[in-house]
């Protein structure tokens, strides 16, 4: 049986190499698991190695479209167990864990940062930039080969976008907000949709449905701002109005007398 998610990824977003790679023991973990992905259809993000539980070894993993549902986290390990097995990156024993990037994730590929523009996030750069290291702010997309962002809290004398060059960034990553949270649900809730339509477990959506762009959402909703209130109507009933009024029943014809 073919794998539908291996059939659907976009060979381009599949190949996209990665921006920030993992150092030492963990570059040799995703030597192994980064063409087990890719032949699944998936996308390594980031292997952390811990000494937690004696020790650890996280391999971050997403679809193409960014998400990772737990049956993505099983069909992964399953798979990926093992090769590694085989292949032995440790001398010592460790703890597999397959996981998604998380709400607030790694922004490792140049499509991420497109992705997750209007969002919050944090970054660290290896070379300083303007004489610093960390840029927190608002991500504005990217702009050749650097990332755009609008920093929080500059002085008025400072100009809030900046421009950080990709391939001298250490870590980026997201910063939680309500925002990011409901646009991971809408992600997450869309994923599980496909999946299930693709296994033939739901009906495929109407012809004339159209599916959300979470593109659309990611950009900040301008703040709207009050309606003017009515301007209120002139007063009708006026000493003026009613001397007028008077001058007309008797009859008088210049109307300016009295005004």
């Amino acid at each position: 049986m073919t794998d539908p998610i291996a059939e659907t990824a976009t060979p381009d977003l599949l190949d996209e190499p990665r921006l920030v790679v993992d150092p030492g023991v963990a570059a040799r973990f995703g030597a192994v698991a980064e063409p087990v992905l890719q032949a699944m259809g998936y996308r390594l993000v980031r292997i952390k190695v811990s000494g937690e539980a004696g020790c650890t070894v996280q391999i971050m993993a997403e679809r193409p479209d960014g998400t990772m549902l737990i049956d993505d986290c099983e069909a992964v390990s399953k798979a990926l167990s093992p090769v590694l097995d085989v292949a032995d990156p440790i001398d010592r024993a460790y703890r597999l864990e397959i996981s998604s990037p998380g709400i607030d994730r790694p922004l490792v590929r140049r499509s991420d940062f497109a992705r997750y523009g209007g969002h919050l996030v944090k970054i660290e750069m290896a070379v300083p930039h303007q004489n610093r290291k960390r840029f927190r702010g608002l991500l504005d997309g990217v702009e050749g080969d650097a990332v755009r962002v609008l920093r929080e809290g500059v002085a008025k004398d400072e100009e809030p976008l900046v421009l950080l060059p990709m391939h001298d960034i250490s870590d980026a990553r997201l910063v939680l907000t309500d925002e990011l949270v409901a646009e991971s649900m809408r992600r997450g809730k869309q994923a599980e949709r496909d999946l299930k339509q693709s296994l033939g477990l739901a009906p495929p959506p109407p012809p004339h449905a159209k599916r959300s762009d979470p593109k659309k959402s990611n950009a900040p909703k301008p703040k709207l701002k009050p309606a003017k209130p009515a301007a209120k109507p002139k007063p009708t009933n006026t000493k003026a109005h009613r001397l007028a009024a008077d001058r007309l029943r008797r009859g008088d014809t210049d109307l300016s007398e009295g005004d």
